[in-house]
């Protein structure tokens, strides 16, 4: 976060001329800093001196201009759905540095994929292990594969985010055999070629000892199963900050921690070192990224709280109704001013459950003040919603003092223009 003359500046550009000129609500990112990001993983992968790629998880902000700016900063990137590879391809994206995860894949989906030469497609379960065998087959082609396991490996996360344990809709569960015999499977095909294992244990991870017990686990069973694995692909979920009291441990950290698990393990079981494979999205594209809205009304409730409301609310950002994420707001212009007063941020959205901050400290408010909502960057726009029938926001790339708009504002024409007439007929 940048601040001159308590105002704030995101990607040297300040936030009242990016409201002003843009509208709100708006999302906006710094470019600059999810640069520094990417670089600061890269330098921690290279000083470990081994294969590697960082793989971008789409779902956390998937538009055009993300992969171009992705591109430019050559890593991979991970998509879930055949929207996601739509817009990575639309990008002009280099498809050979993409993966295909996700649990229930389509048929069009998967031919998509094959369509576009995706270069990984990551089979989460034995449906979709014989239904790409099967086109593939059809085809006469080949494709690389990564496993993905149900390590039976928790985080300690909101249990809407944890995705290691066994008890999970992804992946093969290793527990009960499950896995070995997915395994044989693809051994048995001439069209699959396996390139590895991969697990993800959860989201917003603020301690490290999963990670290091899913490294040693990935290669153990590698070892067990007698396969040679190219590559460990052990997830994303690296945690950021959202409050003044969460205090996460810096991607560098989690990734020295995988590496040098990877390299003790494989010694340990007598395996050469496979390439290491992440997939940071949140951690990415999360802190960079930050919430314009305007206050409107205000409802004071004596001695019981205030309401600010804005205008936006769960429709650009469900994550505080979904699972109780928390975050922080600062007026635009008054950011090191001391707070006068503590208030409940609300949305514009009819429901109760519309709040986006619990408990804010604020100074002085007016109707018509703007308010920024900081490390927004991942999964607001991702998630976003036209409940109410109200039009998604834009979004705004920031970098070296300019601002531009790489996602429009939706209208009211774009909400209706799928919508049909239906003429009923008189009895």
């Amino acid at each position: 976060m940048q601040i001159k003359n308590n105002q704030l500046y995101i990607g040297g550009v300040s936030a009242d001329q990016i409201a002003q000129q843009f509208g709100t609500p708006v999302y906006v990112y710094d470019v600059g800093q999810i640069r520094s990001i990417i670089s600061d993983m890269k330098e921690a992968f290279d000083a470990e001196k081994l294969n590697y790629q960082i793989s971008y998880a789409s779902k956390a902000f998937s538009t055009v201009a993300i992969y171009d700016v992705l591109k430019h900063e050559i890593i991979h990137c991970d998509a879930v759905s055949g929207g996601e590879i739509a817009t990575i391809a639309k990008a002009g994206f280099p498809m050979k540095n993409v993966s295909f995860n996700g649990n229930n894949k389509s048929a069009d989906e998967l031919m998509m994929a094959i369509d576009y030469k995706i270069g990984t497609i990551i089979v989460d379960n034995f449906h979709e292990l014989d239904l790409l065998n099967e086109i593939l087959s059809e085809r006469k082609i080949s494709q690389n594969v990564l496993m993905r396991i149900s390590p039976g490996i928790s985080a300690h996360t909101h249990k809407f985010i944890s995705t290691g344990q066994q008890d999970s809709k992804f992946g093969f569960d290793l527990a009960s055999g499950q896995a070995k015999k997915a395994f044989d499977k693809i051994q048995a095909s001439e069209y699959l070629n396996l390139l590895g294992l991969h697990a993800h244990i959860g989201s917003q991870i603020f301690e490290s000892s999963g990670y290091s017990k899913l490294v040693d686990l990935l290669i153990k069973t590698a070892s067990k199963w007698h396969f040679q694995a190219e590559i460990i692909d052990v997830g994303g979920g690296f945690g950021i900050k959202y409050t003044d009291a969460d205090d996460p441990i810096p991607n560098a950290e989690f990734i020295h921690l995988i590496c040098q698990t990877a390299k003790a393990s494989s010694r340990k079981y007598h395996a050469k070192l496979p390439e290491i494979w992440v997939e940071p999205g949140r951690s990415i594209v999360g802190p960079a990224g930050y919430s314009l809205y305007t206050i409107g009304g205000r409802k004071d409730i004596p001695g019981i709280r205030s309401y600010l409301s804005v205008d936006g609310g769960m429709g650009d950002n469900i994550r505080p109704a979904l699972y109780q994420a928390e975050y922080k707001a600062v007026l635009v212009d008054q950011v090191d001013l001391p707070s006068e007063q503590v208030v409940r941020i609300a949305g514009k959205y009819c429901e109760s459950g519309d709040v986006l901050i619990q408990k804010q400290e604020l100074p002085k408010t007016y109707p018509g003040d703007l308010l920024a909502v900081l490390a927004t960057g991942a999964y607001g726009y991702s998630m976003a919603s036209n409940y109410n029938r109200n039009p998604r926001p834009a979004v705004v790339f920031a970098e070296k003092g300019k601002a531009k708009l790489v996602v429009k504002r939706e209208t009211y024409e774009d909400i209706t223009h799928l919508d049909l007439n239906y003429e009923v007929e008189n009895d």
